[in-house]
């Protein structure tokens, strides 16, 4: 897998500038020809790629505004773990008001995709009840103390809503605001799970109360911990996970 690939978007495609991408990807801007557009390289097999590819055009079908891949020359939408997609407008959400908006985005992406297949090789936070490990995720790598923790922080989460969930949406980078829209960006941690895990936002922004809060944000924490571990974030994360059998 190289930057080599980019010519199958045509003789012209180059790389402009290198964009923040997180630890799994390298993401640049891209001119096609005089199009502007973003592309990345990564690892994921053609599976996982044609299933984001699928959730991206279906979204945008439904009236999301998400970074549609631009097929290459030969309509391929991926091409040895390149993918170029549109290029999106906005800014991160700052406010209260923001992050409602940001909210209610997210609750018709999950609305749209209730019966949305799983992602490959992708494990859900109830199935980690059970299961070891899935993609990013290795329980085995945890001590057997904050496994006792995150499961108990997951289990909470039986019973409610599952669909597709963008993954890490607290994350201002991950939103681009114009006064008309709110663009959902970088859909590499995209899976199905529990929505709830989508909802715990800055400013409280899905304005969860109560217990529903609390369930939201033990889980959304025990997920960030498993999926980091083992850095000084992950840590931080476990942290805020009550041990076993203590209540809030």
């Amino acid at each position: 897998m190289s930057w080599d690939a980019l010519t199958a978007w045509g003789p012209k495609a180059r790389r402009i500038e290198r964009l923040a991408g997180g630890s799994s990807n390298d993401v640049w801007s891209v001119d096609l020809d005089g199009q502007r557009a973003v592309a990345r390289l990564g690892t994921r097999s053609d599976a996982d790629l044609s299933w984001e590819a699928e959730l991206l055009f279906h979204l945008h079908g439904n009236g999301l505004v998400v970074p549609v891949p631009i097929p290459a020359e030969d309509g391929r939408l991926f091409v040895d773990g390149l993918v170029v997609m549109r290029h999106m407008e906005g800014g991160p959400p700052q406010t209260q008001a923001d992050w409602s908006r940001v909210a209610a985005t997210l609750r018709e992406l999950h609305r749209l995709t209730r019966d949305w297949p799983q992602r490959p090789g992708w494990r859900s936070s109830l199935d980690l009840l059970e299961a070891r490990n899935g993609t990013r995720i290795d329980l085995d790598a945890m001590p057997a103390e904050a496994v006792l923790r995150c499961r108990a922080a997951w289990a909470r989460l039986r019973g409610r809503e599952s669909a597709v969930v963008h993954g890490n949406p607290n994350n201002p980078a991950n939103i681009l605001m114009t006064a008309d829209h709110v663009a959902l960006v970088d859909w590499d941690e995209a899976h199905v799970d529990v929505v709830d895990l989508d909802l715990v936002l800055p400013f409280n922004g899905a304005g969860l109360e109560g217990e529903a809060r609390d369930i939201a944000e033990q889980a959304s924490a025990a997920w960030e911990a498993a999926v980091c571990w083992k850095d000084d974030y992950a840590e931080l994360r476990l942290a805020e996970v009550r041990p076993v059998g203590t209540r809030p």
